[in-house]
């Protein structure tokens, strides 16, 4: 990427380091080159962030789309892999075009820092272990509080103002029993369904799928792909549809990766946490069109 794009050296490292160990753990490999780091470069790391998925939940999402079956498995196995590594080319170039390089970087300014991790190798395992159970304790957390949210959401729209003005029987003749009501889900599928049919995906599917990518952007992509899993069990989805919200779901834009980023790059590098929060919601739409990109792509070679 050095050579072939014109791009230094940490935010190349950064890119690929993106695909495999997510927008948290990303910015330590070039932790030593992050308080110095361009606008552009800032741009860069974070939409790649934003554009790919940790190898710490690719065995979740696996588990959510292929259920018990080894072959299915192995199938959204592969495309979930795939959909990571086309979308970090895909971010370098939505970063680039948002905020283009204007910046010459002298890098023989930047140090290296060491980094304590521990006083031997079981102080360094029992460090790590803390630092692992704390990290899935979190998620853990932060899946059952949005999940429960959603369920909420629906609930009351559905009891209330749905039963009440009579529309969840219209939604459910609508749409072909596709949708229960007026639901929190319903309404991200009536906002984003023009958005899955300019992606390819099929007219009748297009509110699912919109749907769905409302979840990834407004929760996580987590829950959106725990709802793909669902919607698989119980509606005949078109395989062009499935493949499509795959990818574009591989990816962690969402309102929250925000705050995740500034928290913890900003923690790494105090002094460039104001530039952070200014390219956070530049960040998020960056990402987003990569993985728009990214399952556009697909949808034209299925």
């Amino acid at each position: 990427l050095t050579r072939s794009m014109g791009m230094s050296g940490p935010e190349s490292l950064a890119a690929a380091a993106n695909v495999f160990i997510g927008q948290t753990e990303a910015p330590l490999i070039v932790r030593p080159y992050l308080a110095n780091m361009s606008r552009s470069e800032m741009m860069c790391l974070m939409t790649g962030g934003m554009a790919t998925i940790a190898g710490g939940v690719f065995a979740a999402y696996v588990g959510f789309l292929g259920g018990d079956d080894p072959a299915q498995q192995l199938y959204f196995a592969r495309h979930l892999l795939s959909a990571s590594i086309m979308s970090a080319p895909a971010a370098i170039i939505c970063a680039k075009i948002l905020f283009p390089e204007t910046e010459k970087q002298d890098l023989e300014k930047l140090t290296r820092t060491d980094t304590h991790v521990g006083d031997n190798l079981l102080d360094a395992i029992a460090s790590g272990t803390t630092d692992g159970l704390r990290l899935a304790v979190n998620v853990g957390a932060m899946l059952i509080v949005f999940t429960s949210l959603v369920f909420m959401l629906n609930w009351i729209l559905q009891h209330s103002v749905g039963q009440w003005t009579g529309l969840n029987a219209y939604i459910q003749t609508s749409t072909g029993g596709r949708f229960e009501g007026l639901t929190f889900t319903y309404l991200l599928g009536l906002v984003f369904a023009p958005l899955a049919w300019l992606l390819g995906t099929p007219w009748h599917d297009s509110m699912l799928v919109g749907q769905l990518l409302g979840m990834k952007t407004m929760i996580n992509e987590f829950v959106g792909y725990g709802a793909l899993g669902e919607i698989q069990k119980t509606v005949d989805l078109h395989p062009k549809s499935v493949i499509i919200a795959l990818y574009a779901l591989c990816g962690f834009s969402n309102f929250a990766s925000i705050g995740i980023q500034i928290g913890g790059i900003g923690t790494l590098a105090p002094n460039q946490r104001k530039m952070l929060t200014e390219l956070g919601y530049w960040s998020l739409i960056g990402g987003s069109i990569a993985c728009f990109m990214t399952a556009t792509i697909a949808g034209m070679l299925l």
